[in-house]
């Protein structure tokens, strides 16, 4: 299955995304919220990669909806996570930056510490950064 929209004419434009600290979203937050904000964090980050990119189509109801009922199972969370470092992966390219985001280590450090959080979060700050001064929401254009 192809991941790819039809491309429209004119010029590509998507909305930027917000920065996020990194250490907040892996430890700070889920601890204050007995683990319910990285449900809300996981959400929100497909909900914004969607919105960056519209050619990229995401689930982020799916995609929180496979963590909640899914997640005894270890290995759709892991094919999750996998499928969240490609869509990052896809979001720098986009953006015009070097692609660092790497979809393996992504669902490997879920094994560490739960690690996988806080270097996707750091992926994604780097596509933020890519447009200096553009408050989140505002249309941004995409290179790739």
């Amino acid at each position: 299955m192809n991941d790819l929209q039809p491309a429209a004419a004119g010029p590509l434009t998507g909305l930027a995304m917000k920065s996020r600290g990194s250490v907040a979203v892996w430890l700070g937050l889920p601890l204050i919220t007995l683990g319910i904000y990285h449900l809300v964090w996981y959400y929100k980050i497909h909900k914004e990669l969607q919105e960056f990119d519209r050619r990229r189509v995401l689930s982020p109801a799916g995609s929180v909806l496979v963590l909640i009922f899914l997640g005894w199972t270890v290995i759709a969370p892991l094919i999750s996570f996998h499928n969240t470092g490609k869509a990052v992966a896809n979001a720098q390219r986009a953006a015009g930056r070097p692609v660092t985001c790497s979809p393996a280590v992504c669902w490997l450090l879920a094994f560490v510490f739960g690690l996988n959080v806080w270097y996707m979060q750091r992926e994604l700050n780097q596509v933020v950064d890519a447009y200096p001064g553009a408050a989140p929401g505002t249309e941004v254009a995409l290179l790739a």
